[in-house]
């Protein structure tokens, strides 16, 4: 094996640990079951995750991303308890959920969640004025019907990605014109429908810490080359908004979408996580940034 397929297979198998944590939030999650999944000794994995997550540690991490998925579905989720917020994360009790979350956002869960809503009635109002106010350069501030909401089954998708690690907004159109179009001529993946899983909130997560992938869908027996990443969008029912816009308006209608119209829908957050889709047909114009897409949300029953 190359130095590079060294590289590669390396970081193949720490993604592959990174999505079963995610996908096992709730469960226990201890050294010897993740160093498994990544197919390394527990002895060398604590270290191997610390150097590839930049001086985090595992238990850092698992600790991060039970308080983050709690944060957001106290706020896409009004009726959700504080209690059973932190049992869907993982914790053991309320109390240990509590001093966790003070730790990291400063404030008890309760108070950070009125806050919240707060601020989410603040981005209501702006998207109020951005939709009364007249459209510059041709095209909507948000969409030209921001909450035109349609439910949609969608099957599970196999698709190659590379990923953005940083703030959302401008750096990733900056990431798909310098290091994912070039990487996409290199393999004949032009001219295919495209995703960008977002991760994380940015509203809850760190913006240095924000995952996106930038994907193309494969077929499902589709031959890859062997430093290609590869990874499944969950198959299930998604909450899907049209976008027009550019990258630096398009996290204000994620926001409205998931803070606002989400919680008044009936439903909640599913599992899997949220993605842009693209058609093959979707319109970009370079002079002016804008592009098209549907902003896909996954959702389930209350």
């Amino acid at each position: 094996m190359s130095l590079r397929d060294s590289r590669i297979e390396y970081q193949r198998r720490m993604f592959r640990v990174v999505e079963y944590i995610d996908a096992h939030l709730a469960d226990a999650l201890d050294l010897s079951t993740l160093a498994a999944v990544a197919h390394f000794s527990p002895f060398h994995f604590h270290r191997l995750f610390r150097a590839w997550s930049g001086g985090e540690t595992l238990g850092d991490y698992l600790r991060r991303r039970r308080i983050e998925k709690a944060a957001q579905r106290l706020v896409v989720q009004p009726r959700l308890s504080v209690l059973e917020a932190a049992l869907g994360a993982g914790f053991g009790s309320g109390e240990a959920f509590a001093r966790a979350f003070r730790q990291h956002f400063g404030m008890a869960p309760s108070a950070w969640r009125m806050q919240q809503r707060k601020n989410g009635q603040a981005l209501s109002k702006i998207g109020q004025a951005n939709r009364d106010a007249p459209a510059e350069h041709g095209f909507s501030q948000t969409t030209e019907n921001p909450m035109n909401v349609t439910l949609i089954d969608r099957p599970a998708t196999r698709v190659a990605f590379l990923r953005h690690t940083g703030p959302y907004g401008e750096p990733v159109g900056r990431f798909y014109a310098e290091q994912v179009y070039p990487w996409m001529v290199k393999h004949g993946l032009l001219g295919r429908v495209r995703y960008g899983i977002a991760h994380d909130d940015p509203l809850v997560t760190a913006p240095e810490q924000c995952r996106y992938d930038a994907c193309v869908e494969l077929a499902a027996d589709e031959p890859v080359s062997s430093t290609m990443l590869t990874t499944t969008l969950p198959a299930g029912r998604y909450a899907s908004l049209p976008f027009k816009g550019t990258s630096a308006q398009i996290d204000g209608v994620w926001q409205r979408l998931v803070r606002e119209w989400l919680p008044d829908s009936g439903l909640q957050l599913g599992d899997g996580p949220c993605f842009e889709h693209y058609p093959i047909d979707a319109c970009y114009d370079e002079a002016s940034g804008v592009f098209e897409c549907r902003l896909c949300v996954p959702v389930q029953p209350l």
